[in-house]
């Protein structure tokens, strides 16, 4: 399965029986589910039914969705304008018109820029007899939705596969480097010595010393678990980007440990070229757990 983007926008509209309702979905990232529903107060009571619906097709993010309900525009419900409220408001526009010499320009279209001029009841009489609409216009902006993490998720799988197959060749280049610097820090150690000695003296130094003293600095430094580690948690990496779907935990997850055992390698570092490599790698490392902020 492919990996899916936590970011998306999905719209969906049904009509039918004088009734029109449309329902948009947005989502962002966020570490868990959760949801925000705008809906008219008389349909309440579906909140938690459509909360459900989503959940079902979302595992996570944060999920922003808006549900309006209203007349169609073709076949309108019967009684659905409150008319003897539009008659009073209608009169008194007039009334307050003339008080003030403003001409009377009042057209059939302006009724509708009169607040509460629709007659709600006629609408929300029996919110369950809606469910069957407002079921279908979620199904729908939630597959629209759905359908851009799916296209936003192969932009951002392409992108993390990149950014990790450059940290991995960053850490094969460490490997080698780190066998280096035992022989460099005992070739160093023997010039410190023979400087300090001057000629002829070098046999002066106990050579069993001289090797054990190498051997606790190899020791100190040597980074072979650290390295192991990290090419085990590339490959869990490569198999969480081709399984996809939900595995953002599991990616920020990676990067976390990713990142423990970078930072273990850069303390035993003791050379300058393994310090760029690791500098390297946490910048890299960086901007790709923040694109792994973004998978669901």
């Amino acid at each position: 399965m492919a990996i899916i983007s936590m970011t998306g926008f999905g719209r969906g509209e049904v009509s039918e029986q004088g009734v029109r309702v449309i329902v948009e979905l947005s989502t962002v990232n966020r570490k868990q589910f959760d949801c925000s529903l705008s809906l008219p107060r008389e349909l309440g009571c579906l909140e938690a039914k459509i909360h459900a619906l989503l959940h079902a097709g979302i595992s996570r993010g944060y999920v922003k969705g808006n549900l309006l309900v209203k007349a169609a525009q073709e076949g309108q419900a019967v009684g659905l304008f409150n008319r003897e409220r539009v008659k009073a408001q209608i009169a008194e526009l007039r009334e307050v018109a003339a008080y003030v010499g403003v001409k009377d320009d009042l057209s059939a279209a302006s009724l509708l820029q009169l607040p509460e001029v629709v007659n709600n009841s006629a609408l929300f009489e029996d919110p369950e007899a809606l469910w069957g609409l407002i079921e279908q216009a979620t199904k729908l902006a939630l597959e629209k939705l759905c359908a851009m993490r799916a296209r936003e998720g192969e932009a951002l799988a392409a992108d993390l596969k990149q950014r990790f197959q450059t940290l991995k060749a960053l850490s094969e280049q460490i490997a080698p480097l780190a066998q280096e610097v035992p022989r460099r820090y005992q070739a160093t150690l023997e010039k410190r010595l023979a400087e300090l000695l001057g000629d002829g003296r070098q046999n002066v130094v106990d050579p069993a010393l001289l090797a054990r003293e190498v051997a606790v600095f190899a020791d100190r430094c040597d980074v072979s678990e650290e390295l192991t580690r990290l090419a085990s948690h590339f490959v869990q990496v490569e198999k969480a980007l081709r399984e996809g779907h939900a595995s953002g935990r599991t990616l920020d997850f990676l990067c976390q440990e990713l990142f423990r055992e970078i930072n273990t390698t850069g303390s035993k570092a003791n050379d300058a070229e393994l310090t760029r490599l690791v500098i390297a790698f946490k910048a890299g490392l960086e901007a790709a757990r923040e694109q792994v902020q973004n998978v669901e």
